[in-house]
């Protein structure tokens, strides 16, 4: 299921050292943006509103200047996402490799579309660009994990075993 937008958020103590170590490593304060936008989204599973705007406290910067490196990068969820995030490289070596036909497959297996989360919150599916395994395509993204060299079953495959 989708997390409710929180209308505020502070750092967790145990993040509240990872965010003061990260700092640590720039000359200035507001390179650690991309670090700190990480950290907020390892923490609440996505970057939601009210943590733009901690990473922007955190770092004295103003909210625009957060957001507009937030939406910059297409790997920082401004939305909630299920809890396995598929994304399907849709570049050129992935495309001629198929990844094209294995998306259609997980639109009608999941029964959802480009960015949208099945009703059960188990899965979000997103085409996305290049995920750099152009030698092993088609590939996909679950989470951290890359899987290459893919077809309809071992999707399938893949799909029966994540909870």
């Amino acid at each position: 299921m989708p997390a409710e937008a929180p209308a505020a958020l502070e750092w967790p103590d145990d993040v509240a050292r990872e965010v003061a170590e990260a700092i640590s490593h720039y000359p200035v304060k507001r390179s650690a943006i991309l670090p700190l936008l990480w950290l907020a989204q390892r923490t609440w599973g996505w970057v939601p509103p009210a943590a733009l705007r901690l990473v922007a406290r955190t770092l004295g910067l103003d909210e625009p200047e957060v957001f507009g490196v937030a939406t910059f990068y297409t790997m920082f969820n401004l939305q909630p996402v299920g809890r396995h995030h598929l994304q399907v490289c849709m570049t050129l070596s992935c495309s001629l490799m198929g990844s094209d036909r294995l998306f259609r497959h997980l639109e009608q297996r999941l029964g959802v579309g480009h960015g949208e989360t099945t009703p059960d919150g188990r899965f979000t599916l997103r085409r996305v660009e290049c995920l750099a395994s152009c030698g092993s395509g088609p590939c996909m993204q679950v989470g951290f994990d890359y899987h290459e060299n893919l077809d309809e079953a071992a999707v399938d495959a893949l799909l029966e075993r994540l909870e």
